[in-house]
Formats: C-alpha cells, sequence, structure tokens
C-alpha cells in the first residue's frame, strides 16, 4: 500500500481506453436509444432547474423590490447545467457497479471503468447543454472577456470532483446498498444549500459556510467568469482544487483495497 501511486493507477488502465469508450458509448446510447425527445433531454434537467430557480429569483424580487432581468436567467443557467452534471453523474455512477453485476463477476477489467463512463456518458449530456446555452448568452447579449479563460479550469475541477466521488460511491455501494438511497435524500435536498438559484454574495453572513460546499466555489467562479466577467475568488478555487484531488485520491485508495472483495459482494 505505500508504493500505491494515483498515476500509477492510470498509467495501468491505459490497454483499457477502447473498453471505457465502448462503456461510455453504451451507456449514451441505452438512454437515447427509443426516445421520443432524443437530444433534448439533454436540456431537458437544465431547463426544469432554470425553471424552478427563476421562480426562486422572483420571490426574492417581490421581496426586495428588484426586478427580474435577463442576467438574472443567464445567472441561473449558468450554474443549472453544472450542477445538472453532478447530480445526474453522482446518480447513475453510484449504482453503476450494481447495474453490471453480470460483468462485473464474469469479466476482469478495472472495475473502476463503471463509474467512468457513467460519468462520461453524463458529461456528453453536458457538452450538449453547454453548446446550447452559448446560444442562448448569445442571445441574451451577456457579452465575452478574458475571463471566459476561467471556465474550462473550472470545469475541469468539477469533473474531478465528480470523479473521485463517483468512483467512491460506487464502491460503497457495493456493499452498503442503502448508499444509494442516502445519496438520493442529499442530492434531492442539496440544491438548497448550493448556490444554484442564488448567489453567495446574498447571504454575507453565511458565505463561507456555503462555499465550504466544494461545488459552491465552482459554481460561483462561472457565474463570475461568464456572466460577471470578472475573476472568482481564488482562494475558494484553490480550495475546491485540493477537494477534488483529495476525493480524487480517496476514491482510488478505497476502490483499490475493495475491489477483490466486490464479487462476494454482489
Amino acid at each position: 500500500m505505500s508504493n500505491w501511486n494515483i498515476f500509477e493507477v492510470f498509467k495501468g488502465m491505459g490497454k483499457y481506453y477502447d473498453l471505457l469508450y465502448m462503456l461510455t458509448r453504451r451507456d449514451i446510447v441505452i438512454k437515447y436509444k427509443q426516445s421520443i425527445m432524443g437530444f433534448m433531454w439533454s436540456i431537458f434537467m437544465p431547463m426544469l432547474i432554470v425553471s424552478a430557480g427563476m421562480l426562486v429569483r422572483y420571490a426574492f424580487s417581490r421581496l426586495s423590490g428588484v426586478p427580474i432581468t435577463m442576467k438574472d436567467i443567464a445567472a441561473v443557467s449558468v450554474k443549472a447545467i453544472p450542477w445538472a452534471f453532478f447530480v445526474a453523474s453522482i446518480r447513475f455512477a453510484t449504482v453503476s457497479l450494481i447495474s453490471n453485476a453480470n460483468l462485473v463477476t464474469k469479466i476482469y477489467f478495472p472495475r473502476k471503468l463503471f463509474p467512468i463512463a457513467a460519468i462520461l456518458s453524463q458529461f456528453f449530456d453536458f457538452v450538449v447543454a453547454s453548446v446550447t446555452l452559448a446560444f442562448i448568452l448569445g442571445i441574451v447579449r451577456v457579452g465575452v472577456s478574458v475571463q471566459l479563460l476561467w471556465v474550462p479550469v473550472l470545469v475541469s475541477l468539477l469533473f474531478v470532483f465528480v470523479l473521485g466521488l463517483g468512483i467512491l460511491l460506487s464502491a460503497l455501494a457495493l456493499f452498503f446498498r442503502d448508499v444509494k438511497y442516502l445519496v438520493e435524500v442529499v442530492l434531492t435536498f442539496g440544491i438548497f444549500f448550493t448556490p444554484v438559484f442564488y448567489e453567495v454574495g446574498m447571504f454575507q453572513e453565511w458565505a463561507p459556510i456555503l462555499l465550504l460546499n466544494p461545488i459552491a466555489p465552482i459554481l460561483e467562479g462561472l457565474h463570475a467568469s461568464v456572466v460577471g466577467h470578472a475573476a472568482p475568488a481564488v482562494g475558494w478555487v484553490a480550495y475546491s482544487a485540493v477537494c477534488s484531488m483529495a476525493a480524487l485520491c480517496l476514491s482510488f485508495l478505497v476502490f483499490k483495497n475493495l475491489e477483490p472483495a466486490f464479487a462476494e459482494s454482489i
């Protein structure tokens, strides 16, 4: 265990990239096969989140007397799409080993490919929804600035955090079946403790607590760079980066220790 190295783990998975591609493609095809809405499903959930967010914004506007603007719609939309990616990825990654039990017990290959493929298939939806968002932001004339260079950095941090958390939960759910129910509850109510419908700045006294959620600085950073044309809070972004890498390293460590007992636990 002392020689365990996350880079060695990734290196050892190199020969399975083709299999990862096939698993990811399978998940995408299954999702859209015989679907009436097709790729519209990739933007359906973000649209629901945006709609709910606008209701919340409307309530705030009635209380404060400040009318809702197109910038408010852009602010919620920019954060709704990554949040939808986070929720869907964690949900499907958590049950990825259980739903592929027949393959887990019969064929040997890195089992972590299942949660990774589940997350990559959701990232495909994220890309489709992001392209749609780009058109919407262009219509409402949000504008562009050099601060957009932060977007790939923040999206990368989000992906790493989701990857780490998804791999970890997939392994735990195999041994403790109530994990998937706990995940559903947390994902359902987590949006109220995450700045999706609102900005952290609206609650100055609670801002440090809200930002302890590793997703919060990423979403706030996306809002700042895309809508506000300002640099995100670098300190909090660094905090999210540390949490993301810690989650990834912990997930690979736990997965490595539990993997030999997977077949017995299904």
